[in-house]
């Protein structure tokens, strides 16, 4: 019996390994992906691979994106308990009708961030860009030299909220 037994799982060992075995992969990335956006970008976060794109390099307006790379820059260049002034331009450099922020209120770093990541508040992105670099502009220069140095090559910085500008844009590939 036992003999029988080693007989037939050598004979199983020898046939699984001469009889070709198909493996069912997943199928290759789909060629038409449709998306709703005019641009978009699947990436592998470790090695780059672009796996999807739809006009990667194309310029948009960014929008409250922004405010991503001004809490980046604002991080990189304060602590969160340092205290913020909301000047007159940071306060009525913006649509009307949208603040309910005065000139002269103070807030901590870290409380205009949460103001202007959690409820996009354009008027603290602007009293942290000058609370940092002393105006908007130059926090701009800023925010590019930043983009630059994280290897984007299809995006410029013109103010820290995100409001229409000609020259402020991105491209998916870089954000």
């Amino acid at each position: 019996m036992k003999r029988i037994f080693h007989f037939l799982l050598c004979l199983t060992l020898v046939f699984s390994l001469i009889t070709p075995i198909n493996a069912y992969a997943e199928a290759t990335w789909p060629d038409y992906v449709p998306i709703q956006a005019e641009g978009g970008i699947v990436m592998d976060a470790d090695t780059g691979t672009v796996l999807y794109g739809k006009n990667i390099h194309t310029a948009y307006y960014p929008a409250s994106i922004t405010k991503i790379m001004t809490a980046l820059v604002v991080i990189e260049n304060c602590s969160l308990d340092e205290m913020v002034t909301f000047s007159h331009n940071a306060v009525y450099n913006v649509e009307a009708g949208s603040s309910s922020v005065v000139a002269g209120d103070q807030l901590s770093v870290e409380d205009c961030l949460y103001s202007m990541l959690l409820v996009s508040c354009n008027q603290a992105a602007n009293a942290l860009a000058e609370h940092v670099a002393g105006s908007t502009e130059a926090f701009a220069e800023m925010m590019n030299a930043k983009a630059a140095s994280l290897g984007c090559q299809d995006s410029h910085f013109a103010n820290p909220s995100g409001l229409n500008n000609p020259d402020h844009y991105v491209s998916a590939y870089d954000m």
